[in-house]
């Protein structure tokens, strides 16, 4: 997947959004996506057989790797209880991190990625509306999957309703398992510190982190494989028309803002420059032609001048 890091244009010399406006509308966000979570999580059967037809599925095409993992991370506490913290609270960790990042040290790329971040977001609490999952722990015992949160809940502050902590299970929506949004907001994490971290101990992090949390997700039996690669496609789909809809609200709001020219040139427009002490921009080729150019301008001059000594002389 490619991600075309292009700097945001900026509107009166300004690259960073007002923080505060910033933190109000991630809130609106989160708040929306949480209301609508709970909303959409009344059909405990028809997720049961969504559940069912999509394992069914992934058996039929031989991609079912949910109950070697399952067994793997519940039989093994040295596999379990760090996956079931990095289930628990990854996400909640990593990815505000990488956007604050973002913000703070690439501000030009801050706009595009958090528009990716939130488009991608609802497209999954669409997801969540129009199919209903029930994750592989809650399929009941005969598909022979173990809830190794709820098998490691006495080493953290989860119980046995995904990773909400104990007593809030009633604030979470346990049947929303399709896409998984643990992988997409991984993803949007490691292509962002790919492309735009500085060192390549942090990069190879970002390639390492979704893979990481697939395993994670699969392993704990909080999502199907199928469950990861719809995670995966709504990232794809939330990159291609996070561009288009930033062009569509500028539009709406009053008009694309121009984009300004790199910081310290004195170009004004049309490859006409100014330096200091001019009141009026000189045409003038870049970089290297410019000292050339002067030199060739110099030379016509001196000619110039030599040929009208020769005619007055001749006079």
């Amino acid at each position: 997947m490619q991600y075309t890091a292009r700097p945001t244009a900026t509107t009166g010399g300004r690259v960073r959004p007002r923080w505060w406006a910033e933190i109000l509308l991630l809130a609106v966000l989160y708040i929306a996506y949480s209301v609508g979570r709970l909303l959409v999580r009344g059909d405990i059967p028809g997720a049961v057989h969504h559940g069912l037809a999509i394992l069914g599925f992934e058996q039929h095409l031989h991609i079912d790797p949910e109950r070697a993992l399952n067994r793997a991370f519940t039989h093994s506490a040295v596999l379990g209880v760090p996956a079931d913290f990095a289930y628990a609270s990854l996400h909640y960790l990593v990815t505000p991190a990488v956007l604050l990042w973002l913000y703070r040290r690439r501000p030009a790329h801050y706009r595009r990625a958090r528009t990716w971040l939130m488009l991608s977001t609802m497209i999954g609490l669409v997801g969540f509306t129009l199919l209903p999952t029930a994750p592989p722990r809650l399929l009941g015992p005969a598909e022979g999957f173990a809830d190794t949160m709820a098998h490691f809940s006495s080493y953290g502050w989860w119980g046995g309703q995904a990773s909400a902590p104990r007593g809030f299970g009633d604030m979470t929506n346990q049947y929303a398992a399709m896409p998984s949004l643990h992988v997409g907001w991984a993803l949007w994490c490691g292509v962002l510190l790919w492309r735009h971290a500085r060192t390549p101990f942090v990069r190879w992090l970002g390639v390492a982190y979704p893979a990481v949390i697939t395993l994670v997700v699969v392993g704990t039996a909080n999502h199907y494989l199928l469950d990861a690669v719809a995670g995966v496609a709504v990232m794809v789909v939330g990159m291609l028309l996070a561009e288009p809809l930033r062009g569509a609200m500028n539009r709406v709001l009053g008009g694309q803002p121009a984009a300004s020219a790199p910081r310290g040139t004195t170009i004004v427009s049309g490859g006409c420059e100014t330096s200091a002490g001019e009141r009026f921009p000189k045409q003038r080729t870049r970089a290297g032609g410019s000292s050339a150019g002067a030199r060739r301008g110099a030379a016509r001059r001196g000619a110039g001048a030599e040929a009208g000594g020769t005619t007055a002389a001749a006079r």
